[in-house]
Parts: structure tokens; C-alpha cells; sequence
């Protein structure tokens, strides 16, 4: 069973994060450093070409291997690549099974299969993230001098515009969007190490295998092994929170500006009741709220996780892995469902003018037109 069940699975996990993240992801991508570990060594001359090509082949054929099966075996040794070794062993010629997973140890299996599985994750996520923020661009174009009531402490403060908040949201999803590539770019690495993280069956060769499993796998070549030392894992959870909290922001002002009472805005595709028939729930920016809401729960436990003792973890290592998934997956769920609430925003300019003038509240808007200006050309986007 994946992050969520499938009765809230399009309201927990909306957008395509969900299946980049899966068990049959999982397994593909584990396959995939086995495959790369075989053809790198080939590569360097400390393997058969023969006995790398079996195991490509066998590694290119995933449904061979029974996802349910291996995680209950997982059980007995306490991670799913012992059992998935033994049964990649068994798919390749006897003479070569001696040649699967030779040098490595579990965790560089699982930790580099984690890297890849949040770099492809991270693909949707980024690309709802920039369309966040092309949206939230628009809407400071298109409002730039549209004044309403600013609002501090949820009270009625000074004129302002819809364009300068809705340039606020652009920062905020921009800087997220920014930081989540630099992490995806620069801290998403291959772990490589072996029994101790010593490379000790390679030799000097060692460091060349890792910098051969890198080029192959697209993912950055770290200068030691981090089986312990686990700040790429904090530096991937913190980046993701950020881009929660930013997605709730704008979702948190959505449902606010769309209260009858103020109705500043409304979702075209508004969500009904069960037994309020008149209710037109802003339902995309209050699912993006509840999906976000779980991101910083999920980041503490990341980073609670992170004393390993000296160079294997005794149970650290496993407790990444559930707030991990569920993290990416939370997350892309509140990104997706915030492009849904600004690609179906309405806006009323006539309403925000109204309650500008109910409020007797009056005052020049100050630089906001400039702000606009000045945000849009920051980080906005027409990209």
C-alpha cells in the first residue's frame, strides 16, 4: 500500500507526486542502482561485461519481481534490498550471481534508490510550483492597481492592492520553487560506501565506482559516503516544508478573502455540502491547507531522525523512511491542489472596492504599483 488509501487518495494525494513516490517506483529504482553498480564496475575492468549485462537485463524487468513478496521478506532482515538481492541473484545465470550487488551494502542501495525516487518526484512538484508562481505572476500583473483594505492581526488597516498580496504570494512559491531545485541540483547524492563506507573491496578504484554510479545516475557525487551522516536527507525535508508553508500562505488568504462576509474572491469550481446546499467551499485552497498542514510534523520527524550512531544507524536509518514518502507526497498534494485554487480564482475588483469604501479607512497606496514592478521583475516569471 502506497502513502494513502485510495478512499482520500485524490484529496491526500492529488497530482502525479504520489506515484513517482509508490512501492513500484521503489523497485525500479533499487533495480536501477543494482543495474548501474553492475555496468560501472564493467566499465572500470573489475567485473565481466557478460556478468554486468545479465544483470542489466535481469534489473530492466521489475515485474519480475513480486513487490509484495519482497516486503514481507523484508521483515527478517529489517530492509527490502536483502531479499531483493537474493531474488535478483536468482533471475541471473548461476555464473554470475556472485556478481550482483558486488561491494555494496544495503544502504547504498536503499539511500542512492531514495535519491532518485525524490528527484523524480520532485518533477511535478517543481512544475506545479512554477506554475504557482505563474499564476500568483498574473494576478499581480493583471491586479497591479486594483485597491482593497489591507488587513493586520485579521483587522481592517490601510489601502492597499490586490496586486502587491498577490506579488507577496509570488515571492514566497518563487523562493520555494528556488530552493528545491538547488537541493534537487546539489544535495540529491549517490551513496556508495560499502560494508563501513571505506570502499574497502575496490581498493583505490573505489572513489572511480562512485564517480561512475553518479554520471550513470544522474544524481551529484558526494565526497565521502553519508550512511551517518544524514544532513542531505534534513536539507530535502527542510526544502519541502518550506514549499508547504509557502502553497499554505496562499491558500490560508484564499479562504479568508472568499468568506461570504468578505468575498473578495471565489473558486469557480466551488466545493458543496452534505447538507448545506447553499455553501461554495473555496474546496481547492482548503484541501491545500490540509495537505500542507502535515508537512511539519513529518519535517521534525526527519530531522529527529538524524543522530546515527557511528557508521550504521541502529533504527534511525529505517524511521526516514515513511516520514520521507509521506513528505514528498503531502506536499506535492498542496502544491498541486494550489495550482487548481489559482488556476479557477476569481476575483472581484468591484467587491474589494466596496469594502475599501465601507471600511472609511482611507490613504494613498503608497509604492505598491512600484512593489508590483519590482517583484515581477525579481521573480516573476513569464519564464
Amino acid at each position: 500500500m502506497g502513502p494513502t488509501t485510495s478512499l482520500f487518495g485524490e484529496v491526500l494525494a492529488r497530482g502525479e507526486v504520489a506515484a513517482a513516490v509508490g512501492d513500484d517506483a521503489w523497485l525500479t529504482a533499487m533495480l536501477q542502482v543494482e543495474a548501474a553498480l553492475a555496468e560501472v564496475q564493467a566499465f572500470t575492468g573489475l567485473l565481466d561485461q557478460e556478468a554486468a549485462d545479465a544483470i542489466g537485463a535481469a534489473c530492466a524487468r521489475p515485474e519480475a519481481f513480486g513487490v509484495a513478496a519482497i516486503g514481507t521478506a523484508a521483515a527478517e532482515s529489517g530492509n527490502p534490498v536483502v531479499p531483493l538481492v537474493a531474488a535478483l541473484r536468482s533471475a541471473v545465470p548461476e555464473a554470475w550471481s556472485d556478481a550482483v550487488h558486488r561491494g555494496a551494502t544495503s544502504q547504498d542501495i536503499l539511500d542512492t534508490a531514495g535519491m532518485l525516487v525524490a528527484s523524480r518526484a520532485l518533477r511535478p512538484l517543481l512544475a506545479d510550483l512554477a506554475a504557482c508562481a505563474e499564476q500568483a505572476a498574473r494576478l499581480a500583473r493583471e491586479h497591479r492597481d486594483t485597491p482593497m483594505i489591507g488587513r493586520t492581526l485579521l483587522q481592517q488597516a490601510v489601502p492597499t492592492t490586490f496586486g502587491l498580496k498577490a506579488a507577496g504570494w509570488l515571492g514566497g512559491l518563487d523562493a520555494a520553487r528556488r530552493r528545491l531545485e538547488q537541493v534537487q541540483r546539489e544535495r540529491l547524492a549517490v551513496q556508495f560506501g560499502g560494508a563501513a563506507g571505506t570502499l574497502a573491496p575496490f581498493g583505490a578504484a573505489g572513489t572511480g565506482v562512485v564517480e561512475g554510479l553518479a554520471t550513470v545516475l544522474g544524481l551529484t557525487e558526494p565526497v565521502l559516503p553519508w550512511h551517518t551522516e544524514r544532513t542531505r536527507i534534513a536539507d530535502l525535508a527542510g526544502a519541502l516544508g518550506s514549499a508547504a508553508g509557502a502553497a499554505a500562505k496562499v491558500a490560508r488568504d484564499i479562504t479568508l478573502l472568499a468568506q461570504n462576509e468578505v468575498h473578495e474572491v471565489s473558486d469557480a469550481a466551488p466545493g458543496g455540502s452534505s447538507t448545506m446546499a447553499h455553501k461554495r467551499n473555496p474546496i481547492a485552497a482548503v484541501c491545500a491547507l490540509g495537505c500542507a498542514a502535515s508537512a511539519p510534523g513529518l519535517v521534525a520527524n526527519l530531522l529527529a531522525a538524524m543522530a546515527h550512531e557511528h557508521e550504521r544507524a541502529a533504527g534511525a536509518w529505517h524511521a526516514e523512511w515513511r516520514p520521507m514518502r509521506e513528505l514528498l507526497v503531502t506536499t506535492g498534494s498542496a502544491v498541486s491542489w494550489l495550482r487548481a485554487a489559482l488556476e479557477r480564482l476569481l476575483v472581484h475588483p468591484d467587491v474589494m472596492r466596496d469594502n475599501l469604501a465601507r471600511s472609511g479607512l482611507t490613504g494613498d497606496l503608497g509604492a505598491t504599483g512600484p512593489l508590483v514592478d519590482r517583484a515581477l521583475d525579481a521573480f516573476g516569471t513569464t519564464r
